[in-house]
């Protein structure tokens, strides 16, 4: 599925779509006939929860450049009119700070959201599958801002490319580190790299052996020591249990395990949750 905002809510971009059976779900701009349309929904009896405080109603709509009527999902929102009130004229200011806001039922607020999509889902789950685009940009937002992925000085193409690509491996190696040490949230770059890496490392040698001790100036060092210490001791534990498993077969039961909070929350069945002995294995 496709998912974009107002930049890519446009006859060009679903026509592509469609003529590759792909399905879609834009957010489309609030133009006249769109306005039109959301003041047509008003007296609509059949408005259901979205989710997030938001209501929505499906209908089906055609503006002026479309080949054809597509479904739409007019969703609305009661706003607070301490909020929706700034300087100046009433209306002015409303229409500034939300861009659509209607006043509506003797002096109710709404700020209102247009949603284009051939997706047959329920309007709640539309509703969070384009809440849900949020959470996947934020991805390409770190990659670029936290790791570099923003852009390249030179115009070849392969150069570029396996550039991209060391990025995009570098940063989920970490990922999946940072999610053994830290299971129950994804942590991002800013906070990780200093949380983790940052500490002063002293190498001693006796008796023929030689010790690297580092010390971290972090504020939650004992947590940090804490739970590297469980990171280590659960891939020894993995290393001596599974020596009978083939090396795709121990990634697998490792991915699991760092997935575990995520998978035993989306997933019931027993075959795609960590080995009994690994879920065990708390850090």
């Amino acid at each position: 599925m496709v998912r974009g905002d107002i930049g890519w809510g446009t006859e060009a971009m679903m026509v592509e779509c469609e003529k590759r059976s792909l399905p879609y779900l834009f957010k489309i701009r609030q133009t006249t006939k769109v306005k039109r349309h959301i003041a047509e929904m008003f007296g609509r009896q059949d408005w259901v929860s979205a989710g997030g405080e938001w209501q929505g109603v499906s209908s089906e709509l055609q503006l002026t450049g479309w080949s054809r009527k597509r479904r739409v999902v007019v969703l609305r929102r009661r706003v607070r009119e301490s909020l929706a009130i700034t300087a100046g004229p009433a209306g002015k200011g409303q229409r500034e700070l939300f861009g659509t806001v209607e006043v509506l039922e003797a002096g109710t607020l709404y700020e209102h959201a247009v949603l284009v999509t051939p997706l047959e889902e329920a309007v709640l789950g539309i509703a969070q599958l384009y809440r849900d685009r949020a959470e996947a940009e934020n991805v390409f937002d770190e990659l670029k801002n936290q790791w570099g992925w923003a852009g390249f000085t030179t115009q070849d193409q392969r150069r570029c490319q396996i550039l991209a690509r060391i990025v995009a491996l570098i940063y989920n190696w970490w990922s999946l580190f940072t999610r053994l040490a830290i299971p129950k949230r994804h942590t991002e770059a800013t906070t990780s790299r200093p949380l983790l890496l940052h500490g002063i490392g002293r190498q001693t040698k006796h008796s023929n052996q030689t010790t690297l001790t580092i010390t971290s100036n972090h504020a939650q060092a004992g947590p940090i020591r804490r739970a590297l210490e469980s990171v280590s001791h659960f891939l020894q534990r993995l290393a001596a249990s599974a020596e009978q498993f083939t090396v795709d077969q121990r990634w697998r039961w490792l991915l699991r395990f760092i997935f575990r909070d995520w998978l035993g929350k989306r997933s019931s069945d027993p075959k795609r949750l960590p080995l009994i002995a690994i879920a065990n294995c708390r850090i």
